[in-house]
């Protein structure tokens, strides 16, 4: 057993909080920089540094809004129903992968139309970076005692109600967060190994999407539903089926262009 007793707040200058979570966020856009410009290169795709910027620009909002909006309609609802001006309030946390997913994915499409870029061939690129970012992004995570698992007997667990940094319920849990960035992070592997093979255009977006989905369903087995909406149909957490439609979705995709190379005629 292990106790979680980490204070989120690296540095603290009057009213300025420099916290572990926005530094950990912080590294992932920085390594997406360089693997983005580095990566383009390689596929010859006309992107300059400034288009690399200007493109996490766009990413960076477009994840903010999706992932907002669908932790709003989707998580929790009746809450904001009745405060709207919470919704503003990004501070308070609250964000969804899924809706981040398609906010990324939308503001990919648009720089894609300004720039003349096939979204395939800029979304096969920007996913590789992604998931090296979200391995960084749930150790912050870990670092502010949220998104944590359930009770467990197994020797790693952590026991984060000692903690007086954080409000977690008594009982020591699954390191959740921590076994998503490792999830990410074995995402991250396998699609560097793939990166340089003659594959269709939209496999390594799909390829992402079908190992998200996959992953982090199992990983949700280990992690505390969301307290405003526990489990559905008694087992399943909410995370839980949105990941699996992903899997389904990506699987389809990829079994499709599969079919696609093998019947365009040589």
């Amino acid at each position: 057993m292990f106790f979680h007793n980490i204070n989120p707040v690296l540095l603290e200058i009057g009213p300025l909080q420099i916290r572990y979570y926005g530094l950990f966020w912080a590294a992932g856009f920085i390594l997406a920089y360089f693997l983005i410009a580095y990566l383009a290169k390689k596929k010859e795709l006309k992107l300059e540094k400034d288009d690399v910027s200007d493109l996490l620009v766009y990413e960076i909002v477009g994840v903010v809004l999706g992932a907002r909006l669908a932790y709003v309609f989707i998580y929790n609802p009746l809450f904001y129903l009745q405060n709207p001006s919470e919704i503003i309030a990004l501070w308070h946390g609250g964000l969804s992968f899924h809706g981040g997913l398609l906010g990324a994915a939308a503001a990919g499409y648009m720089f894609c139309k300004k720039k003349k870029i096939e979204f395939y061939d800029l979304a096969d690129i920007i996913v590789v970076p992604a998931a090296l970012a979200l391995a960084l992004g749930r150790l912050g995570n870990f670092t502010n005692a949220e998104l944590y698992g359930r009770l467990a007997d197994v020797p790693w667990c952590i026991d984060y109600s000692k903690s007086q940094y954080a409000d977690v319920p008594a009982g020591c849990r699954h390191p959740s967060q921590i076994y998503a960035s490792i999830k990410n992070l074995a995402i991250f592997a396998v699609l560097w190994l793939i990166k340089g093979k003659n594959l269709p255009k939209g496999f390594m977006f799909w390829s992402f999407i079908t190992l998200y989905g996959l992953f982090r369903a199992i990983v949700e087995i280990f992690r505390q539903p969301d307290e405003q909406i526990g489990f559905i149909f008694s087992y399943f957490t909410m995370g839980q089926l949105l990941s699996f439609m992903l899997f389904c979705i990506g699987a389809y995709m990829l079994i499709s262009l599969k079919r696609k190379v093998q019947h365009t005629p040589e």
